[in-house]
């Protein structure tokens, strides 16, 4: 069978670091593949006005898969003021490469899987009687990647016809007399389509490996219609799939309940704000954001990528402090989608006997504030984690 291509991109910051930790890995579990560079970041915005040329999505889609580190983003008056001189004032506008690359290509499904090392430190604890209590924790967040507060329709100081549209609404009314300029405007789209299609994914995942329940994380008693097509849509989907439970939180009490019980929930599916600010409750409570994998899918294209930021002031540290494993397990994510369940099972695996025998921790792990001390409190740095994953391989 002829090899795989994968297009890596690393990004900005620690996004340098983390990805060619991933690589090493895949190559030493055997998995077959070139390897091809993706241009995306803040690096290219600054001097190509575009953070994700179109270079790189012609990459993505001729070979589909894509392994991604980091970016940077920063506000709208930041980045004009980083743009190139030779690209200011050209109509240039900054969006995030990320958000971009998922609209482009219909990367609608977001899955972030929350799953407990035994060992980890930074495990969620409980106290039961005079003792502590370490429930597991098996969640997998289902986010709708594409539309919702994140779809970019947006203004400051809207069109005239835009706010002639928005004052039909009886609501409007409490904003008559606000000037343009003093307005702003972000609107959260759902389409019936695409919650059909993340609820659907969210079922035959439950189906798939066992989880018992499926909860949809929204707000329909204030946000009616739009979390309000999401329940409702789920409701019809549910029938399909007897014996597994539908349940639906709002989130603000899913925030306090995942701190309560986080054992009790499977899939949990959201729209695209609520399912990034779930995703991160429960990454908490499984180590962090180091922990913290996901893959981005949609019909044709998909692209792996760890939810951490890009971290910037640790890019130059040498050796490198950050943790690799998030990073290494969105490459598990893509083994997965490629049918190579058995291989990411491995690596896994090896990452569960580094956890729990405790003797390689990076700072994170050993809950220091970051900087190259770690190293003098007992820290690993980023490629001995790797070295002993390989290890345990």
């Amino acid at each position: 069978m002829a090899k795989r291509t994968i297009v890596m991109m690393p990004g900005d910051g620690i996004g340098k670091v983390v990805l060619p930790e991933a690589q090493r890995v895949l190559q030493a579990v055997g998995f077959e593949a070139n390897y091809v560079p993706g241009d995306i970041g803040w690096e290219f915005w600054c001097k190509e006005g575009n953070a994700l040329p179109k270079r790189t999505i012609d990459l993505l889609t001729e070979h589909k898969i894509g392994l991604f580190g980091a970016i940077t983003s920063k506000p709208k008056d930041k980045a004009a003021a980083e743009l190139s001189p030779a690209l200011k004032g050209k109509g240039h506008v900054y969006y995030s490469p990320i958000v971009t690359m998922r609209q482009h290509f219909d990367l609608d499904l977001c899955v972030r899987p929350c799953r407990s090392f035994k060992g980890n430190p930074l495990n969620f604890i409980r106290r039961q009687g005079d003792g502590f209590f370490e429930p597991p924790v098996d969640v997998v967040i289902f986010r709708q990647n594409t539309e919702g507060l994140y779809c970019g329709v947006e203004w400051t100081n809207p069109p005239a016809n835009v706010r002639t549209a928005l004052e039909t609404h009886p609501k409007m009314g409490a904003f008559k007399h606000v000037p343009g300029e003093d307005l702003a405007v972000s609107t959260r789209i759902f389409s019936r389509g695409a919650c059909r299609r993340i609820v659907r994914a969210g079922f035959e995942h439950a189906r798939q490996f066992g989880y018992k329940s499926v909860t949809i994380c929204e707000k329909p008693n204030v946000i009616r219609e739009t979390s309000g097509m999401m329940l409702s849509e789920a409701q019809i989907i549910a029938k399909e799939f007897p014996g597994i439970a539908l349940w639906d939180t709002n989130i603000d009490a899913q925030m306090m309940w995942l701190t309560k019980n986080p054992e009790d929930y499977g899939v949990i599916v959201a729209g695209n704000m609520f399912g990034d600010i779930v995703s991160d409750g429960f990454a908490g409570l499984v180590g962090g954001l180091g922990f913290a994998c996901s893959a981005n899918i949609g019909k044709d294209v998909a692209v792996f990528e760890p939810t951490h930021g890009s971290a910037p002031k640790y890019e130059k540290l040498d050796p490198p402090i950050v943790n690799p494993i998030a990073m290494i397990l969105s490459a598990c994510m893509m083994l997965d989608h490629l049918g190579e369940t058995a291989t990411a099972e491995r690596i896994r695996g090896a990452i569960a006997k580094v956890v729990a025998e405790g003797k390689v921790r990076t700072y994170d792990m050993m809950r220091l504030t970051g900087g190259p001390g770690v190293f003098q409190q007992g820290a690993a740095n980023t490629r001995q984690m790797t070295d002993a994953i390989l290890a345990k391989l």
